[in-house]
């Protein structure tokens, strides 16, 4: 977890494996950074295994083997949501089991990579750190055989996107009065309006506005999985929680394909 400048604890973002994963992977191809860079910022020292349709196990080192002929460009993630299942290659295993976990890396046309679930504790249950498996298992999946191209989104236009949003969303909290976050994800919420946000660093040959664009975006997903986590808020009834978390979907839309649209960005 991560600290907001709040003092709040922000949850780890859905995403934030797969888009370490393909940020790290694409800049070993494009012969930016080594392969054990990669393993070394994508896997933190923890056990990263994948598992194959025919039940078979490697080392993620292993199965990455594959993509070492692949072009930067594409090997790409995916942050999908109901609804919103902008980038996936189209239907088939790969894309049924992104949408579940809200998070996938194309490997160009031959598989994609799917993280299960992060495990969480029942209520009142701790997490004995003994008794839990410290590492990752990701599923592999074959892509459709004529895969759904891309949609493209520029920086600029992922950008604009965010800040319309941003400031939309914003308006409509302040209409909907008690159906708000409360005061303090508010205020960070506005405090966020033009500012870059911190978010996790990308590799050598990303530009400057790709970096700005990820960390303003994975900043304001940070204080929007802050506001989920909190699902009350400031509502005094269903309708108005329905109401604020109607005023937030855009935005939380926007900030996922903006984090999507930093990783996949040409490198320089």
């Amino acid at each position: 977890m991560r600290s907001h400048p709040s003092g709040q604890q922000i949850p780890a973002l859905p995403g934030h494996r797969s888009a370490a994963l393909a940020a790290w992977t694409r800049a070993w191809r494009a012969g930016l950074v080594s392969f054990d860079e990669v393993l070394d910022e994508t896997t933190g020292g923890e056990d990263h295994l994948v598992l194959h349709p025919d039940g078979t196990e490697e080392s993620l080192a292993s199965a990455l083997t594959a993509a070492s002929r692949l072009a930067p460009d594409v090997i790409r993630v995916v942050l999908p949501a109901a609804g919103d299942p902008r980038g996936l290659p189209g239907p088939g295993p790969f894309s049924a089991a992104a949408l579940v976990v809200g998070e996938g890396v194309v490997l160009g046309g031959a598989f994609g990579l799917v993280p299960e679930e992060e495990a969480a504790p029942g209520p009142g249950v701790p997490l004995d750190a003994a008794d839990r498996w410290a590492g990752t298992r990701w599923h592999a999946h074959p892509l459709p055989e004529a895969p759904v191209p891309p949609e493209p989104l520029t920086l600029a236009e992922a950008d604009h996107d965010l800040t319309i949003a941003m400031t939309e969303s914003i308006g409509a909290l302040r209409r909907l009065d008690v159906a708000r976050l409360p005061p303090e994800l508010a205020r960070g919420l506005t405090a966020l309006r033009g500012e870059d946000g911190t978010g996790p660093e990308l590799p050598v040959g990303y530009g400057p506005r790709a970096r700005r664009l990820s960390a303003r975006a994975t900043t304001i997903a940070g204080v929007l999985a802050l506001a989920s986590a909190d699902s009350s808020g400031a509502a005094v009834n269903a309708y108005e929680t329905g109401a604020r978390d109607a005023a937030l979907r855009p935005l939380a839309a926007a900030a996922r394909r903006a984090r999507a649209a930093a990783i996949n960005s040409p490198l320089e």
